[in-house]
C-alpha cells in the first residue's frame, strides 16, 4: 500500500512516501507562511522522485495535532480533498510514532474517512468591535 504522510502543525512541516511501513522517502521545509502555497507543489515532487501519480497513492496519515490552527487546518484540509477525490482511506494520529500509528491502522483496514484536528486547546476567539 502507498501511503502519504502530512505534518503540518509548525513551521516546519514534513511529508513522506511509504510502500506499507516502508520509508520511500521523508522532507521536511519550512513551510510557515507559504505552507498554503508549498504543500501540493511538494506532495507533486515526492511523487515525481518515486515515478508515482497521485492516483498511485492508496492511502493517507496525517498528523492531527496539537499543534498551529492555521498550519493543522491547511495540512489536515489537503488530506481530506485528496482522500476523498481519491477515493481512498485516510487516518489521523499523533504523538511521537504518529507514521507508524497511523500506517498500523491502515494496514488494519481503519478508515475516518474525515480527519480532525486536535488544536490542544479552546479556541481564542476574539469579541467583534462595536
Amino acid at each position: 500500500m502507498l501511503v502519504l504522510t502530512i505534518r503540518t502543525d509548525k513551521p516546519e512541516s514534513e511529508l513522506g512516501m511509504f510502500e506499507d511501513a516502508r520509508q520511500l522517502h521523508y522532507e521536511r521545509w519550512q513551510a510557515h507562511r507559504q505552507l498554503a502555497e508549498t504543500i501540493n507543489k511538494k506532495i507533486e515532487e515526492i511523487l515525481k522522485t518515486q515515478s508515482k501519480s497521485r492516483h498511485d497513492i492508496q492511502a493517507i496519515v496525517v498528523f492531527k495535532g496539537p499543534g498551529s490552527f492555521t498550519g493543522l487546518r491547511i495540512g489536515i484540509t489537503v488530506a481530506n480533498t485528496l482522500a476523498d477525490s481519491l477515493r481512498i482511506p485516510i487516518v489521523s494520529a499523533n504523538g511521537d510514532d504518529w507514521v507508524q500509528t497511523g500506517i498500523s491502522r491502515l494496514l488494519a483496514t481503519e478508515n475516518e474517512r474525515i480527519a480532525l484536528p486536535e488544536y490542544g486547546g479552546e479556541p481564542n476567539i476574539t469579541q467583534p468591535k462595536h
